[in-house]
């Protein structure tokens, strides 16, 4: 009996250590794969950066990574010559425009997808959810030819709408499972005290879904501002072009100043990058309440 139990307790001790040894070579493994992510996302920027701070000559013909004299001017002269303080303020009443609208419609549709009993209404969400499959380039067509019937080619609202609608999706879906999740004892004790539904909406919900509403706010935010292909098929006025398209003064048919380009493309990213460093926590938060349920 005691041999036994010696065999059996030597087993034991053999496979709890091998479990030891197969979680730390796991999260090794997990911790090498991270670094090479992490380098493979960080390295464009890098090279954004270093390039930026060369000569034309560097760009063309020296093979070191990072310049000897960094040309720090070339930020100036980026501002300067693509006018990018025009193309700045265009961008920033879009992205005004398209967050507010997006937040407010969003919310509005989740929240009565998630408490209002009407016929239809989960045939009419996962309608919703099914349009975050298709991406806004392949709707380009039909939303030219629409906005061209309505005479809104090369307008602001022309070029605003879209991206509002193609936010919206995501909005609903996020907002509507953050929702269902909100206790409606709270809504039930306000209606006991005269609350109507506007009141439940705007003083009840609406503050309880901050994680959420920064979520939406930060994601149409980096859509928005990011966007290239859209305003090229909608606008062809310079005077209304968004930041990302005014950076193409650059890059001509023959030849390319890239340190300029990379110089302007570091000035657009800045402040889109560190909107998103600061609020990363309340992105992942956000789309982990809205994907529990929906």
């Amino acid at each position: 009996m005691h041999a036994d139990g010696a065999v059996s307790s030597f087993a034991g001790h053999s496979f709890a250590g091998h479990s030891r040894l197969a979680v730390r070579a796991g999260r090794a493994l997990g911790v090498v794969f991270l670094t090479l992510v992490a380098i493979s996302c960080l390295f464009p920027v890098a090279w954004m950066v270093s390039t930026s701070l060369k000569n034309q000559s560097e760009v063309y013909i020296s093979k070191s990574f990072w310049p000897a004299h960094p040309e720090w001017s070339n930020y100036v002269r980026a501002w300067q010559e693509a006018h990018l303080g025009v193309y700045f303020a265009n961008s920033l009443l879009y992205l005004t425009v398209v967050v507010s609208l997006t937040l407010l419609i969003g919310s509005l549709a989740a929240y009565g997808l998630s408490r209002l009993e009407m016929p239809g209404r989960a045939a009419i969400y996962n309608t919703i959810v099914a349009s975050l499959m298709v991406p806004l380039p392949a709707a380009f067509v039909p939303v030219y030819v629409i906005l061209l019937q309505l005479h809104l080619i090369d307008t602001r609202a022309g070029y605003v709408l879209p991206l509002i609608a193609g936010g919206l999706p995501l909005s609903i879906f996020v907002l509507k499972g953050f929702f269902d999740q909100t206790p409606r004892e709270l809504e039930e004790a306000a209606i006991m005290d005269g609350a109507n539904k506007w009141c439940l909406y705007s003083r009840i919900v609406m503050p309880l879904a901050r994680p959420a509403l920064a979520t939406i706010l930060i994601l149409t935010s980096l859509s928005a501002w990011n966007d290239y292909l859209l305003a090229l098929v909608i606008l062809t006025s310079q005077r209304l072009m968004p930041v990302q398209v005014g950076l193409m003064v650059f890059q001509g048919t023959y030849f390319t100043r890239y340190e300029m380009l990379m110089a302007g493309t570091t000035i657009a990213l800045a402040p889109i990058a560190l909107l998103y460093i600061l609020a990363q926590k309340q992105i992942i938060g956000g789309l982990s309440a809205g994907a529990l349920k929906g």
